[in-house]
């Protein structure tokens, strides 16, 4: 018989029965077994010739594998996606000089590739294009757990972290592209609504895609876990709410009279990410 092993699963296989009596044999056979069922995931079973199929999930490996808090992780594609389109800011990291440099940069997404924006005289962007391997993180805060110890409080959170090759856009159609999808990440419907953009102005603008290539999610909407004995302190504990929202719109001074905002504006109101 031939089963597939999918990437993220743990599988547990003996050729004997055998009685688990103890946690550390459990453990043990856990991580032996566990070992096996990546290394039979790794390997290319496809038939010469044959396209592999697209999965729903991204393959674990040594940079994307949620170690603490494994029960939170999330590989599945959708999620993971879920959570870019939410976020508005992401935090990019890379390498200068054998030091670590994390970069805060807005962005945007199409399919399986992110957009990074910033000047193309700025040092982000010479950087990222002169580095083999980028890390881009987006975190969205939910809400702050009190529990009955500082231990063990927490927050509710939605995060995501992805690892990719950073290249430059400089090819002028393709970098407009990049440009729309990145502004339409932030404001969906303002592009069509503007001036199209100047030579100088996409000149100027620096444009970096990584393609995604080993990403995880990370979600938490827990309540306080306490140790048993804390549950008799009185101290108030459970979760406060928080919530990423827009506000009203407010006019800018030199506005022509008459003009109102379009529709697409006005419906950002009071959404939340």
């Amino acid at each position: 018989m031939h089963a597939s092993l999918v990437p993220g699963y743990r599988y547990c296989l003996s050729l004997h029965p055998i009685s688990v009596r103890t946690e550390s044999v459990r453990t043990r056979c856990y991580y032996i077994l566990w070992i096996k069922a990546n290394y039979v995931q790794d390997m290319d079973t496809s038939t010469p010739g044959e396209e592999t199929p697209m999965t729903d999930r991204y393959q674990t490996s040594s940079k994307n594998k949620v170690r603490q808090l494994r029960e939170n992780a999330d590989y599945d594609k959708k999620t993971v996606h879920r959570i870019l389109d939410a976020g508005l800011v992401a935090a990019v990291g890379f390498v200068q000089d054998s030091a670590a440099i994390v970069v805060p940069m807005i962005y945007g997404r199409k399919n399986e590739t992110l957009f990074l924006h910033g000047a193309r005289k700025a040092r982000v962007i010479r950087l990222l294009e002169q580095n083999d391997e980028a890390c881009v993180n987006v975190t969205l805060v939910d809400g702050l757990v009190f529990a009955r110890s500082a231990f063990n409080s927490s927050m509710q959170y939605r995060s995501v972290t992805l690892f990719g090759t950073p290249r430059l856009i400089d090819a002028n159609d393709e970098k407009i592209e990049a440009m729309r999808i990145i502004s339409e990440h932030s404001m969906p419907g303002r592009w069509d609504e503007l001036r199209v953009p100047l030579p100088r102005e996409v000149k100027m603008t620096g444009v970096i895609a990584i393609d995604i290539a080993h990403a995880s999610a990370k979600l938490s909407d827990a309540m306080p876990e306490d140790e048993d004995e804390d549950y008799d302190i009185p101290i108030w504990a459970g979760v406060l709410p928080m919530t990423a929202s827009f506000g009203t719109l407010v006019d800018d001074e030199r506005l022509l009279p008459n003009v109102e905002a379009s529709a697409a504006v006005r419906s950002l109101q009071g959404q939340t990410r």
